[in-house]
């Protein structure tokens, strides 16, 4: 067996040992530390491309789900609206079929009257005050609502609000979005007009009661698309996960044996570094 000084091929194989264990020892403990198996680029190209891919649809559709949630909040507005302005016409109803009775004198007309007005003004009104985030639901104004549904484009859903007439009822008579126009010239003054103003009444019940029912509609729509997005992310960041995400018991398996392969490799690296001082040896 030749002995050389210059070179010490175990020192340095056990140094390359050592570096490696320690480096895989590192990648480990950086990986336990913050539960990413991919931290860098560098860890596994590809897998980063597909992780940030699946990042950026999670984002889109978590935002997705928000604004379904806007729109279903949005109608909730409209739709209680809708459901106040429906007790409003069943009392005016209430008024002109007790005013289309004789038993009644005129000064009891009058005072329904004036109650029949007061209701009309308010169904007005709360036409025009409903909004959401200043932007107004039911004067007409928006008649529909596109939303984002999804995490890539195009994927909208319209939601659709009252329009400014809806035509059809009662022959030719158009009617606002909240039906009050309809009652614009009734009145309870006599027993004659109290009785004609209970049809476009029930016309003015009926439109509020078709818009009611297609915005119930469209909120359980709304909410099959919440509840199927929410589904979707769950299954994507499932995914991302299974390519980020350390596997905490195989990098614990990893640190375990890098320390081990570290403590060996110093013994054998120091038994390495001594092996040319038995050249002194011959000198004895």
């Amino acid at each position: 067996m030749s002995l050389r000084i210059n070179f010490n091929l175990s020192s340095l194989q056990s140094q390359r040992g050592l570096a490696a264990s320690q480096s895989s020892g590192a990648r480990a403990t950086e990986q336990l530390a913050t539960g990413l198996r991919i931290n860098r680029a560098a860890d596994d190209p590809a897998g980063m491309a597909v992780s940030t891919k699946l990042k950026v649809q999670i984002q889109g559709l978590n935002q997705a789900q928000r604004n379904v949630q806007d729109g279903i909040n949005t109608i909730a507005i409209a739709e209680g609206a809708l459901s106040q302005m429906h007790s409003i016409l069943a009392r005016m109803r209430e008024l002109a079929v007790q005013a289309s009775n004789d038993t009644l004198t005129n000064s009891d007309r009058t005072q329904s009257q004036s109650e029949f007005d007061a209701l009309r003004t308010e169904i007005t009104r709360i036409g025009d005050a409903t909004q959401y985030a200043s932007v107004p639901l039911l004067n007409g104004n928006a008649s529909a609502f596109n939303l984002q549904v999804g995490a890539n484009t195009p994927d909208l859903l319209v939601v659709s609000f009252p329009n400014a007439t809806v035509t059809g009822i009662e022959g030719d008579a158009a009617y606002s979005a909240t039906g009050a126009s309809a009652l614009s010239g009734t009145d309870l003054n006599s027993q004659a007009t109290a009785n004609a103003a209970i049809s476009p009444l029930d016309a003015a019940i009926e439109v509020i009661s078709g818009y009611r029912s297609a915005l119930g509609a469209m909120s359980n729509r709304l909410q099959s698309t919440s509840d199927s997005l929410g589904v979707t992310s769950e299954n994507v960041a499932a995914a991302n996960s299974r390519i980020q995400d350390t596997d905490m018991a195989a990098a614990m398996s990893e640190m375990v044996r890098s320390q081990i392969l570290q403590q060996a490799g110093i013994a054998v690296l120091a038994q390495a570094n001594q092996a040319p001082q038995s050249v002194l040896k011959l000198l004895q």
